[in-house]
């Protein structure tokens, strides 16, 4: 699958992905800043900010007139913070690429950021953060990075503590986007069917005014743990959600192929060695879900599910016994093979839509600085052998490693101490 990098002067980078097949294009805007470019006292503010590019320009001067024009072409469109990055995007016909384009960019570069909406928007982050605290499934994951980083931004909600959020001023913003928004942190991916030369002439036309500065950093992770660690919740459930996992290593690793099949044996799809073993065999789970979690310099394997109360030591003793059984048996051909067949035909089905592929080559190219095709992720997929796997076990699958984070009404941990060791 074709793609296209051009870097203008001020370091602007701009990707291209031609889909002449396709119905629509898709315009994404990612910038390098998320919440571990922050402080303490403005953590959330990257996420805060996402909303509020939203609130009106001087172009577009009015809370609503950025949503109805693109309500107008029928758009599709949102914005996302992580860590890493924040990013901004359209979906739209092709003949309305000229239109989002321009809506976009305004956003991007020229937020007023009106204080009276920044004070009614704190309310509507409050409520955001008070319902992911309501949905145990999802604040488990907040739990599991406090447990694995601590005090540091790796370890903070990046949607920020209410409290800090409510003291953000309008200054507070201005000076972080001043200082992040800038043309060598931004990448602009425009997907689908559209004229690639033309629209080249358009971004560089609607992205003229970026600043151009010094590319900001932040401060690297610190990863100390000698022991197995627990940390729980109490909150009255249904139900225990539980995350499970091990200290991996950064998204350029060498590794990350073996990493992703070792992933996908324990838990790419139904026939996966945790769904058999914690769903169909002990009827334990309704869910259970693998995810190895890539960053810039760190990064960390984890099992996450929701748990029969009283059957929590029970499934915990299974997953590290899957876990360590992978350094002990070498997977067996059928099983490498059936992984890496569903690795792979899963990874090209999730790219059938112009904005799948903005996002699968826009985000690589902020975490990483470079892009693979889905052709070059096959071939490193397939590459991989099974001694591959065990060797990366050997040297991930160990007590040190091992992070448990749990939501339920459990109040003791001495029996789950004693299980975490592999």
């Amino acid at each position: 699958m074709k793609f296209n990098k051009t870097v203008l002067d001020n370091g602007l980078r701009i990707i291209t992905i031609p889909m002449k097949e396709s119905t629509a294009v898709t315009v994404l805007v990612m910038v390098e800043a998320g919440s571990k470019y922050e402080t303490k006292d403005i953590n959330g503010l990257s996420h805060f900010l996402e909303h509020m590019c939203f609130k009106g320009t001087e172009k577009r001067n009015g809370v609503n007139i950025i949503s109805r024009e693109l309500d107008s072409l029928g758009a599709q469109y949102n914005a996302f913070t992580s860590q890493e990055f924040t990013g901004y995007y359209a979906k739209v016909h092709p003949g309305h690429l000229s239109k989002a384009l321009d809506i976009i960019a305004d956003m991007y570069l020229h937020p007023t950021l009106p204080e009276s909406e920044i004070e009614k928007e704190k309310g509507v982050i409050v409520e955001e953060i008070n319902m992911y605290e309501d949905l145990p499934q999802r604040h488990v994951h907040d739990i599991f990075m406090e447990l694995l980083y601590g005090d540091q931004p790796a370890g903070w909600n990046i949607a920020g503590p209410k409290e800090t959020v409510k003291k953000m001023k309008r200054e507070d913003f201005v000076k972080y986007r001043t200082k992040h928004y800038v043309a060598n942190s931004t990448v602009i991916v425009v997907s689908g069917n559209f004229n690639e030369e033309e629209t080249m002439r358009l971004v560089e036309k609607s992205f003229a005014g970026i600043t151009s500065s010094e590319k900001p950093t932040k401060i690297p992770v610190v990863e100390k743990q000698k022991i197995p660690q627990i940390r729980m919740k109490a909150k009255k459930t249904d139900q225990a959600h539980v995350v499970l996992g091990v200290r991996t290593f950064p998204v350029t690793d060498k590794r990350m192929a073996a990493l992703q099949v070792l992933d996908g044996v324990l838990g790419a799809g139904m026939s996966s060695r945790l769904f058999q073993k914690l769903r169909d065999e002990m009827g334990v789970c309704y869910y259970v879900k693998l995810s190895a979690d890539e960053f810039t310099d760190h990064g960390f394997l984890a099992v996450s599910t929701g748990l029969d109360i009283k059957r929590v030591p029970e499934a915990l003793e299974v997953i590290c016994k899957e876990f360590s059984r992978l350094k002990t048996e070498l997977v067996s051909p059928e099983e490498l093979k059936k992984t890496k067949d569903c690795l792979i035909g899963n990874m090209y089905l999730s790219l059938e839509t112009s904005d799948s592929l903005a996002e699968f080559y826009g985000m690589q190219e902020v975490m990483k600085g470079f892009s693979v095709t889905p052709k070059e992720f096959e071939e490193k997929i397939e590459a991989v052998t099974a001694e591959d796997v065990q060797a990366l076990a050997k040297e991930i699958m160990v007590d040190k490693n091992l992070n448990l984070a749990i939501i339920s009404s459990l109040k003791d941990d001495k029996e789950l101490v004693k299980i975490l060791h592999l």
